[in-house]
């Protein structure tokens, strides 16, 4: 445990307390005060502490907030920071609203439960005035706690409160800065955070989905998520209960071999009689090694994907599961309905390398044990070799030591050749298409889907170059 007077977010809680142009309130459901508490616990809170609350009694939540169906969800915590915020400038402006910046807190939260082990997570959010009487900011976030004791779950909930308030005020112009303080005095085996979203006019120019990403970057997430419109979302919203279809992919572009598979693989998932008509939630998902270039991070790259892929009405996943047993880990948090995850025979043979599995102690048939549980299905594309022949999933040259294991999966219906390919499309390969689109080539065209051209050449999506107008063309143009 860190000393108590040594930690940053006491210094921090002090440092806020004695500053006397911030003021505002708290208002927490769950876990306690404990983001209030240690303002009062370091001395001087006076002056910072306006008022708290905690409303744990549902009924008088629904009372003091409106009537919710989620008590731990981003709507929750909305409505509070409406409450309190509104409740703040209507009692305090006419009073000190000249020389005080005002600020609301909130939290809602759900920790360990003494009775069972439930998931651990929570909304946390900040509305605040930079100058007195200035239009408010926000920032928000969403935090998983992964300590395995209530009590350690609510000394984390209460450092990273501070963290947040104090870097609202002193971090702000620095938003990479701002996120790697989050973890002060804590670190990611005791706190994860997925999702955070900043607004209001200090933040005119802050892109959520790069803050977003750079959650995963510094290491406080080890997964974000993004609905169609660029807005990021938790997971648990997007997945819970609900079959899933992920595709893993660079995307870059997302070409007609991508799409042919995923709409394959779709149709096949849809006749599964576990799914019982019912539609899946569609994921695209990128890992971080595929945004990575000479290993530095593209963050116009990253943009043009997701925008891409978004402009397609496409959720998109942005991940650090090297390994697709933790990618099924990480959705097994949010569904236990069936997945189906759409691939080509060349990632079919990594996922059978021994090598990737060297760190398990059960090597490769406990990685294997971990990806292919119930419900989970690989629908596998073909593909075509060096001399031209086609290669699918039931004709894959498996190694000799695992034939036996590999008969099993396919026999069983854990690995399904895909059915209904365009064999055309085999020679597309995204590389060449992404040079073609950066040098002026035209061809490219015709290998990606006409939508994705079209977003491409109107937004100049990956460097893309107009191929150059031929004297014959400039003849027709200008007789």
């Amino acid at each position: 445990m860190i000393n108590q007077f040594e930690m940053k977010a006491n210094k921090k809680a002090f440092e806020i307390n004695m500053n006397k142009a911030v003021y505002g309130t708290f208002a927490e459901i769950g876990a306690g005060q404990e983001v209030a508490r240690r303002f009062f616990h370091v001395g001087g809170a006076a002056g910072t502490v306006a008022k708290t609350i905690s409303a744990y009694d549902m009924t008088f939540s629904d009372a003091i907030y409106g009537k919710s169906s989620r008590f731990v969800s981003r709507q929750r915590l909305g409505e509070m920071l409406d409450k309190e915020y509104g409740l703040l400038i209507e009692r305090l402006d006419e009073k000190c609203g000249t020389e005080r910046t005002f600020f609301a807190f909130a939290d809602t939260v759900a920790a360990r439960s003494y009775k069972t082990k439930n998931e651990s997570h929570g909304w946390m959010g900040i509305r605040f005035q930079t100058s007195p009487r200035s239009q408010p900011n926000e920032i928000i976030l969403h935090v998983r706690m992964l300590d395995d004791e209530n009590l350690a779950q609510q000394e984390a909930l209460g450092v990273m409160g501070v963290n947040l308030i104090y870097g609202a005020y002193f971090l702000r112009k620095e938003p990479k800065a701002f996120i790697a303080s989050l973890l002060d005095d804590l670190d990611a085996t005791r706190v994860e955070i997925d999702v955070i979203r900043f607004s209001g006019p200090d933040f005119a120019m802050v892109d959520n989905r790069i803050m977003c990403l750079e959650l995963v970057t510094q290491g406080l997430a080890q997964a974000v998520l993004f609905r169609g419109d660029g807005d990021v979302i938790q997971a648990a919203e997007a997945f819970y209960h609900k079959p899933l279809i992920v595709e893993r992919g660079s995307f870059r572009p997302l070409t007609n071999v991508a799409n042919d598979m995923l709409k394959c693989g779709h149709t096949m998932f849809l006749m599964e009689e576990e799914l019982d008509e019912e539609q899946p939630e569609i994921v695209l998902e990128i890992t971080m090694k595929h945004l990575m270039r000479s290993g530095q991070l593209d963050l116009q790259d990253f943009l043009d994907r997701v925008d891409m892929l978004g402009a397609l009405g496409r959720t998109v996943l942005i991940s650090n599961y090297g390994e697709y047993y933790r990618l099924i880990q990480y959705l097994r948090r949010y569904t236990d309905r069936a997945i189906g995850l759409p691939l080509g025979v060349p990632t079919l043979q990594e996922i059978f390398e021994e090598k990737y599995y060297n760190h398990l102690d059960g090597g490769i048939l406990e990685g294997l044990g971990r990806l292919f549980k119930k419900g989970i299905r690989l629908y596998v594309y073909p593909t075509k070799n060096d001399k031209g022949h086609i290669i699918e999933a039931a004709s894959y040259p498996v190694e000799p030591s695992l034939r036996a294991l590999y008969s099993y999966l396919l026999e069983n219906r854990f690995i399904v050749p895909m059915a209904g390919c365009k064999l055309e499309y085999l020679g597309i390969i995204a590389s060449n298409v992404l040079g073609d689109i950066q040098s002026g080539n035209a061809s490219w065209e015709t290998m990606v889907p006409p939508k994705v051209s079209e977003i491409i050449k109107s937004r100049h999506f990956f460097g893309y170059i107009a191929p150059a107008i031929t004297a014959v063309e400039k003849e027709q143009v200008n007789p």
